[in-house]
């Protein structure tokens, strides 16, 4: 229980700091370049994961046809 209080002060005064910090314009500067930052890695998690998506469904199409050839046999 005392674990959790921590969390919760501890969030709390995260978002306390976070928002005088964004009261400043360097703050606003920081604060957009981790958002940039944050959603170029999105984009390249999602890039990388639909890739290696469309590689496994080649993959088992290329699979399922030779199965189906030798089933024809």
């Amino acid at each position: 229980m005392k674990n959790i209080l921590w969390l919760i002060v501890g969030v709390g005064l995260g978002f306390v700091a976070a928002h005088q910090i964004n009261r400043t314009p360097e703050g606003k500067r920081l604060f957009q370049d981790v958002d940039s930052r944050a959603h170029e890695f999105s984009n390249a998690v999602v890039d990388g994961y639909k890739e290696r998506e469309a590689e496994l469904r080649a993959a088992v199409g290329e699979a399922g046809d030779a199965l189906s050839d030798f089933t024809a046999r």
